[in-house]
């Protein structure tokens, strides 16, 4: 396993971790994700470790709280061979102080997440969306006191804005508050908008991608392609709605250079798809999920190997997109490269 900074701290992640979004099963969306219960959790876990994917992320809204309940049954007893990631912010009820980023709401969130977890710590905390009802001086004044109590490690957003990262980051500089270090972004062949100002962001300011969703909400398996119906026991039958839209004529093309290169390399269509998420600039971790332990250890077989130059210009160029404005004006002329050199 290799292992990164996340972002510009001084904690290393494994470039491969794993989303919890799995554990549970409850509500429409999670159900169709999965539904590993207690046993089998422990087992993936077991897995992870044995391969050295030691972060495991969750959320308080994934499955009403049971994934962060079954990810602490599974760890009890290793508590300090793992690093564990949540989240919150979004709505968990219907009251008024059920989402957003309060200090009640933060305060209150943790002190529930770590009960659910069973632990007195959380390595990393992210905000699961941006809360624009709440100053931002008050977010950061809470994390500030959660982090000098030792109830948190690092913190971090997901889903973000640029500006809204940016403004957090300059407020966190201004008032010597923590600072974000990672932002959990989608990321991934179908879905390339991360490159657009969030990675030239996260490349200045240090802050670190943990990617979701890296197989394009689960339409770069190989198991999707042109001219076929959607398999049977795809997941997408019931959450293509929650997902990003795409448009199916790139995905298939993209799926066509998928096939040719991992009939080239002797590796499967979702271990090429996460080992180009690995070559990007600011990736510090690719968050893998898997219903079972079969897709699980075909995941894992993203790592130990690389992809050639050449194969990744071929990705990078049936993936590309126009970048909508204000970033494709003058991207064709020889003179804007020398004025906006891309991270490297």
């Amino acid at each position: 396993m290799e292992y990164r900074n996340l972002g510009a701290s001084g904690l290393k992640v494994p470039v491969l971790s794993f989303g919890t979004g799995t554990f549970g099963g409850q509500g429409p969306l999670f159900s169709a994700w999965g539904r590993s219960g207690a046993d089998e959790a422990r087992r993936l876990v077991d897995i992870c470790l044995e391969a050295g994917v030691n972060l495991f992320d969750s959320a308080d809204v994934y499955s009403n709280g049971a994934s962060e309940e079954i990810l602490g049954a599974a760890i009890k007893g290793r508590r300090d061979k793992v690093l564990i990631s949540t989240k919150m912010s979004l709505p968990t009820g219907d009251g008024p102080l059920d989402a957003g980023s309060s200090r009640h709401r933060l305060l209150s969130s943790v002190e529930a997440a770590l009960r659910r977890l069973g632990t007195d710590y959380l390595d990393l905390l992210q905000l699961h969306a941006f809360d624009a009802f709440t100053p931002i001086e008050e977010v950061l004044s809470t994390f500030d006191t959660l982090v000098r109590a030792g109830k948190l490690r690092y913190v971090g957003v997901s889903n973000f804005a640029g500006w809204q990262l940016m403004k957090s980051l300059a407020v966190a500089d201004r008032h010597g508050r923590p600072r974000y270090v990672a932002h959990q972004v989608y990321y991934s062949l179908l879905g390339r908008d991360y490159e657009w100002e969030l990675m030239p962001l996260a490349r200045d300011q240090g802050v670190g991608a943990l990617v979701w969703s890296p197989l394009g909400w689960g339409r770069l398996t190989g198991k999707i392609r042109r001219g076929q119906p959607l398999p049977q026991n795809s997941r997408l039958h019931a959450t293509a709605q929650f997902g990003p839209p795409v448009d199916e004529q790139r995905l298939y093309a993209i799926v066509d250079v998928l096939d040719a290169i991992a009939a080239e390399t002797g590796r499967t269509v979702p271990q090429v798809s996460i080992a180009w998420l690995l070559s990007r600039p600011t990736v510090s971790s690719v968050i893998i999920g898997a219903r079972d332990e079969t897709q699980l250890r075909d995941n894992l077989g993203a790592i130990g190997w690389s992809l050639s130059p050449a194969q990744i210009k071929h990705l990078d160029e049936v993936s590309a997109v126009m970048p909508p404005y204000p970033y494709y004006p003058y991207r064709i002329q020889d003179g804007f490269a020398r004025l906006n050199p891309p991270p490297v």
